[in-house]
């Protein structure tokens, strides 16, 4: 690329069709082409080889395109396309400096690149000089006429061409005024233009729409250098705001914008060059389509190497961020925008897809972050939401009330939330993230519901499990008549204060009153299925419950005394009292009867089966009775209410008696022991035969007194004998028991008391010796006899307190 202070140039096409792509993009970088938008226009410059094109651009425009040397010979001088930019022109004029043609370098026949650089030029230029001689004009073989026709035969391809500005620059002109060149020029143009055959839109198609012709006239360069630069300066003038109205190309169409051009020139060259049709409108929404594309991307890229975008995607990660949509919007819009300023002047259609799908891509890209902050003020809310309703519920706010408040609350600021996240270029629907919240929060406040309902009916029934459990179990433990309408009572009243206190618990709730009521139903028959269940339990232990009432009422008396069988007690009564309580208790525990209209003939049925009539048919034999124990049923109770059928309370009766039995044989055993060790006496047939044959005997004593108190010391001596061995308790247990018990313990308590009267009188015989002190000696006597006669007294006290304390420990 030469480059000069005021010019800069490069060659744009090779001379053997090559593109120089690379070189034009460093081209525009260089003269900033893409900053003009359209205010740039673009002048090419066709006519023979050597005809002066170049040394006419580089006076006309002060380019630097390289110029034939007269002095070494006429010769090829431009190869290919050269582009340069005009200097100190506005607005900013590019200039392609094309091959000349009819050269002898080509030759006759290679006439291809001359129609495709002609063709060229004319689909990228706005203004093209055509560079011909004066001598030329009127001329049917000129060589400005082969041109004409190739210009014109091109620009039949083109289906919607551009306006084109031609201007024929008459150089070396002679002294025939210009008035009288151009109507000869113009006819002869127009004169090509009827002969070239035409498509069939545009068969009546004039001159005039395809192009505008101008015609200048310019002095030898050789001959008259001075003159010729002067009429050129004049022609410069021309040149300044040539795409202003009224300008040059004031009237030019389907301009490409200055960042699209080298795009544009480089897709135009390859269609020629493929030798297609070149359709100018949709190459110019091809130019549009790729430059905007690459705009886009580039816009793209910018947003997401954006430090301020980069950090929103860090931080939204972590939790929300203030004025997020606001900020996101500005950067997008700012994004837009730069788009906007550089694809402003190409295709509008073609402008604002692209700008639709740049706002797609750079949306597309931002979603997952606004999502990502929809989450977090999702989370965040509901998060914000369990706690402030748990607070608002501990504070003794009703849970409706609470729940409402709270919901509306924390649903507005999740609003408000998302209205700052909104991005203003997005229409995106956050209804669905909303409704999530919405469905999270009724879930929380639902799931809280059932845990508070729960937590207040579990406290309720245990409040009933404690009210109902323990009392009943008490009431059935003293099974009587009225026991089941003590426990009926009982229920009705827990039950009634229970469900008056739920009723109360639940008003906060909210509910409607066909829950409201089945939630207390439930309430009412778990109070029924705690007795129910209490009830259940203690028949399953009716038996131990009949045998420990059987042993209390049977082993104490009214008193609650235990009962001393001394002989006195009519054991058959007392057992039957005791057996009557059981049953009555196995009647109670039969059926249950909860319900006011609960009324049977269990009692009844079991006193006539088990009672009364086991003893008439002990009486009478004869009378033969259907069992009413034989079933499984009771009559007028149902299956759900029996707790033990007629047969199992027969089975259970059996085991009872069974048991028991053992009872009554022990006391009956134990009052007649009592009986035998109470009864001293002989039988009166032998005091009479004692009194008949003892009569002698009797009579002797009192003859002989004496006798008698032998006979006195020997009755003091068994008495003692008697105490010491304690004869009635050992036959308690039975005669031979206690012979044999007798028997081990009759020597060695003989052998004490025996010890016990020498150590006695040895200690008498020691108090009563006269050689120490004859006063204490009859001191010692006198004390003697008194410890005798205290003696003699003692003994006799013991005998007799032994005869009285005796049978009270019999007793």
């Amino acid at each position: 690329m030469a480059k000069s202070e005021q010019c800069c140039s490069t060659q744009l096409i090779d001379g053997d069709g090559s593109f120089n792509d690379t070189g034009i993009e460093q081209f525009i970088k260089e003269v900033k082409l893409g900053e003009c938008g359209l205010s740039y226009a673009v002048v090419s410059i066709m006519g023979p080889q050597s005809s002066g094109k170049s040394t006419l651009l580089n006076n006309l425009f002060a380019t630097n395109f390289k110029e034939m040397d007269a002095f070494r010979g006429r010769s090829q001088t431009t190869k290919g396309i050269w582009l340069a930019k005009c200097a100190g022109i506005e607005p900013c004029t590019l200039v392609m400096d094309l091959e000349g043609t009819d050269g002898r370098e080509r030759g006759e026949d290679d006439t291809a690149f001359e129609k495709q650089s002609a063709l060229f030029a004319l689909a990228v230029s706005d203004i093209v000089l055509i560079n011909m001689w004066c001598h030329d004009i009127g001329r049917e073989q000129a060589a400005n006429k082969p041109l004409l026709k190739t210009v014109f035969q091109v620009m039949m391809r083109l289906f919607s061409p551009r306006k084109t500005t031609l201007m024929f620059v008459i150089r070396d002109k002679t002294r025939t005024p210009l008035e009288n060149l151009e109507p000869v020029l113009r006819e002869d143009i127009q004169k090509i233009w009827d002969s070239v055959p035409k498509p069939e839109a545009h068969k009546d198609t004039p001159l005039s729409e395809f192009f505008n012709v101008e015609v200048v006239a310019l002095s030898s360069y050789e001959e008259k250098e001075e003159q010729f630069k002067e009429q050129v300066a004049s022609l410069r003038q021309k040149f300044f705001h040539s795409i202003a109205p009224g300008g040059l190309a004031g009237d030019r169409r389907g301009v490409v914008p200055a960042s699209g051009f080298s795009f544009s020139a480089q897709q135009i060259w390859r269609v020629i060059k493929e030798n297609r049709d070149l359709d100018l409108p949709a190459h110019k929404v091809m130019v549009a389509t790729v430059r905007c594309e690459e705009i886009a991307n580039e816009k793209h890229a910018a947003f997401v190497g954006n430090e301020e975008w980069s950090q929103f995607e860090q931080d939204v990660q972590l939790g929300p961020i203030p004025g997020f949509g606001k900020k996101l919007s500005s950067i997008i819009d700012t994004c837009l925008s730069g788009y906007d300023e550089e694809a402003t002047y190409f295709d509008e259609g073609v402008r604002s897809g692209k700008r639709k799908q740049l706002e797609e891509k750079l949306l597309q890209h931002v979603q997952p972050a606004f999502q990502a902050l929809l989450g977090h003020l999702r989370s965040g809310t509901l998060d914000k939401f369990k706690e402030a309703f748990d607070k608002a519920l501990d504070g003794g706010q009703g849970f409706s009330v609470a729940a409402q408040n709270c919901s509306e609350s924390f649903m507005a600021q999740f609003d408000e939330g998302c209205a700052d996240a909104v991005i203003q270029q997005a229409d995106w629907d956050t209804s669905k993230v909303r409704d999530k919240l919405k469905r999270d929060i009724d879930a929380h406040i639902a799931s809280v519901r059932d845990a508070k309902l729960s937590e207040i009916t579990t406290l309720y029934e245990a409040k009933l499990k404690e009210a109902l459990s323990g009392p009943v179990e008490a009431l059935l433990d003293g099974a009587n008549s009225e026991t089941w309408p003590a426990i009926r009572k009982l229920f009705k009243r827990e039950t009634e204060s229970a469900v008056s206190g739920f009723s109360s618990a639940l008003s906060g709730f909210d509910m409607d009153k066909q829950t409201k009521d089945k939630i207390l139903a439930s309430l009412e028959a778990y109070s029924r299925g705690v007795v129910e269940a209490k009830t259940k339990e203690e028949a399953g232990r009716v038996l131990i419950r009949m045998k420990d009432r059987f042993a209390t009422l049977f082993s104490h008396d009214s008193d609650s005394m235990p009962r001393v069988w001394t002989g006195k007690e009519d054991i058959r009564a007392i057992t039957k009292t005791a057996r009557s309580a059981s049953l009555k208790l196995l009647s109670v525990m039969a059926a249950i009867r909860l319900d006011d209209g609960d009324a049977d003939n269990i009692e009844k049925t079991l006193s006539l089966a088990l009672v009364d009539g086991r003893n008439a048919a002990a009486k009478d034999k004869s009378i033969t009775t259907v069992d009413p124990l034989a079933s499984s049923t009771w009559q007028e109770v149902s299956s759900s209410k029996t707790l033990i059928t007629p047969v199992q309370c027969k089975s259970l009766w059996k085991q009872f008696k069974s048991e028991t039995e053992y009872s009554v044989s022990q006391a009956i055993a134990a009052q007649e022991a009592n009986k035998r060790n109470n009864n001293w006496l002989p039988p009166p047939w032998a005091i009479l035969a004692l009194v008949v044959l003892g009569f002698n005997e009797f009579m002797t004593l009192l003859r002989n007194p004496l006798y008698l108190l032998v006979i006195f010391v020997g009755f003091l001596l068994l008495k003692a004998l008697w105490v010491q061995l304690d004869v009635s308790a050992e036959f308690r247990n039975g005669a031979l028991p206690g012979l044999l018990s007798l028997s081990t313990k009759l020597v060695p308590t003989i052998m004490n008391m025996m010890k016990r009267l020498a150590d006695e009188g040895a200690a008498a015989a020691a108090d009563n010796n006269p050689q120490r002190n004859p006063a204490v000696a009859s001191k010692g006597i006198s004390n003697g006899a008194n410890a005798s006669s205290s003696m003699s007294t003692t003994a006799s006290s013991g005998v007799t307190e032994s005869e009285y304390s005796s049978p009270s420990k019999q007793e």
